[in-house]
């Protein structure tokens, strides 16, 4: 005769999924009258259910995201220069599994980091890995992990991230370190793994920007090569808008 786990057995075994659902259902009438096959099916798929939330959490908190964006949430409504059907293709991430990159530019305010969020989140739905960072705080801490020998690890771990979200480029000008850096960056990852930026500059000022000509030719030809572009235009979302009657 087969009969049903304990909750003890299954939290030993590490099933917590199915040791949740054991308890739910224990004092559930409804399911005593299920049979041990459909039992068996519920609290699996429980089980599944729960590794997969775990799974998403730790790839949430590995990503770091500055917002808490989704893709459902996005605004098509504020003009903005947003396109739609663009969007919900770039959300599908067929660009991500082809290792292109992404640029969002556009002035203060019209939403590029929550955007890029929207889309680090849908990544970590789609069980790859995604790390955002302002791009001056890493730059910065790429000369500190040179200094004490740590920055093959650090650029060795940022290779291997599905999409690497650098936020805030164009802030101030690139100094030698900072283009020597960036360039290890996006040679590692060029043609093996996405990067999504996004600049209040357009790409045009980009080249100035990066202060040599030699890196900024190389850098760019690895970012902009291969990269969708978002332009976003309009007024800050952030400002107050004017109550109407």
């Amino acid at each position: 005769m087969l009969t049903h786990p304990t909750l003890d057995q299954l939290n030993h075994l590490g099933l917590y999924g199915m040791a949740k659902a054991f308890g739910a259902m224990a004092t559930n009438d409804d399911a005593r009258t299920l049979s041990h096959a459909e039992w068996l099916g519920l609290i699996l798929d429980h089980e599944l259910t729960w590794r997969q939330e775990k799974r998403m959490a730790a790839r949430l908190r590995h990503a770091k995201l500055r917002h808490r964006a989704v893709a459902e949430d996005i605004d098509y409504r504020t003009p903005r220069g947003l396109d739609r059907r663009f969007m919900e293709t770039l959300l599908r991430g067929d660009w991500i599994k082809g290792h292109d990159n992404l640029v969002i530019t556009g002035p203060t305010g019209t939403g590029k980091s929550w955007l890029s969020c929207a889309i680090g989140h849908q990544a970590c739905r789609d069980n790859l890995s995604v790390l955002y960072v302002r791009l001056g705080k890493l730059l910065d801490e790429l000369s500190v992990a040179r200094g004490d020998g740590r920055i093959a690890v650090r650029l060795k771990s940022l290779a291997r991230i599905d999409l690497l979200i650098l936020d805030d480029w164009g802030l101030e000008p690139l100094n030698a370190n900072a283009r020597h850096h960036l360039l290890e960056i996006l040679e590692d990852r060029y043609g093996n793994r996405s990067t999504l930026v996004t600049s209040q500059l357009p790409v045009t000022k980009w080249h100035e920007l990066i202060g040599d000509a030699t890196y900024a030719d190389a850098i760019l030809d690895r970012l902009v090569h291969n990269a969708h572009r978002i332009t976003l235009e309009g007024d800050s979302l952030r400002r107050p808008h004017p109550q109407t009657a």
